[in-house]
């Protein structure tokens, strides 16, 4: 059986992804209907050896549709996702709009695939920092147990979309030819700098990508118990977050302990090379399905911890390819 398919942000970074991905993993296919704002409808992208017109993304776009990929703001899809469901179409949707929505799945399909069945027409695409969290610290707390788990983030442009990553080539290119650059995505320079992660700084010092997280994280896992920590912070990388975590266990665990059951675990890459002192980096993983994890060692200031240090593609599984897995296990279910 074959499906018809929109893509809603069909021309940002995720969007293109999306696309990518359904032709390299031939997704059952009747037709593909790619919407967008009005600024960027009427242009052509090419899938499959064919041009294909962007339309506008209206109430009707969604007539005869199948499965929808949402990946537009989440004001786009508060506004258009109800008329998808109304024309009996499943929406798989990127945006924050309704991941902590209590009837909504927040699925990453390595962790809680079970959940996809009760859906009612929404199923959320985790933020793509949790996705990719969420693949190597599940399998770890459902071997060990986890008692606390504190993480630091390192975010490439990529999370900011498609003019943000351009906006780190152009800025990058600039400083090295001693020019001025005039910043119109980030608040601060990007190039050769870092700084804490761009969005809204909440009164108790936390920016809202760190509570997504820790909230999210929870909801994946399905334990509101877990104690969870996170620090944000973009670096001038273009599409790969590096993560290092920080894990108390309930008990003691060995790194050997540790590597065995993540190279068991689904979604998972081990990509350490001790004898020569080389471990996984966002490079490493940029345009890569798995997520990597390299060093694991113990935490000598405490008992029963270890740290771990993982790098995933955001763009492919913390977005287009995570959403792309849903849909398959959605089809497989049926």
């Amino acid at each position: 059986m074959k499906y018809k398919v929109a893509i809603l942000g069909s021309t940002g970074a995720v969007g293109e992804e999306l696309l990518n991905l359904l032709e390299q993993r031939q997704f059952p296919l009747a037709d593909i209907r790619l919407l967008s704002s009005t600024r960027s409808a009427g242009i052509q992208i090419e899938f499959k050896g064919r041009q294909i017109l962007v339309e506008e993304a209206v109430p009707s776009s969604f007539a005869g549709v199948d499965i929808v990929f949402s990946s537009a703001s989440g004001s786009v899809s508060r506004q258009l996702i109800p008329y998808a469901i109304e024309a009996g179409a499943v929406s798989i949707d990127n945006t924050s709009c309704f991941r902590m929505q209590e009837d909504v799945p927040l699925v990453v399909p390595e962790v809680n695939a079970g959940r996809i069945p009760e859906h009612k027409g929404i199923i959320a695409n985790p933020n793509c920092n949790a996705i990719i969290i969420a693949v190597v610290l599940a399998p770890l707390h459902k071997a060990f147990g986890i008692k606390h788990t504190f993480i630091a983030s390192y975010q490439a442009a990529s999370g900011a979309g498609k003019r943000a990553m351009e906006e780190l080539k152009q800025e990058t290119a600039a400083h090295l030819a001693g020019q001025e650059f005039k910043r119109t995505v980030f608040p601060y320079p990007y190039a050769f700098n870092c700084f804490i992660h761009n969005t809204k700084l909440n009164g108790n010092g936390y920016v809202e990508e760190e509570l997504k997280v820790i909230n999210e994280l929870k909801k994946i896992m399905e334990d509101n118990s877990l104690k969870i920590n996170i620090h944000c912070v973009r670096i001038p990388t273009l599409r790969a977050h590096g993560e290092a975590l920080n894990i108390e266990f309930n008990g003691a665990v060995s790194p050997e302990m540790a590597y065995e059951v993540l190279a068991r675990a689904p979604g998972v890459k081990i990509e350490a090379d001790w004898e020569h002192e080389r471990f996984c980096t966002p490079l490493d993983a940029s345009g890569k399905d798995p997520v990597l994890v390299g060093r694991i060692r113990k935490d000598i200031s405490k008992p029963n911890s270890l740290d771990i240090w993982m790098a995933g593609d955001q763009l492919r599984k913390g977005a287009a390819l995570n959403a792309i897995q849903i849909a398959e296990h959605l089809l497989n279910s049926g």
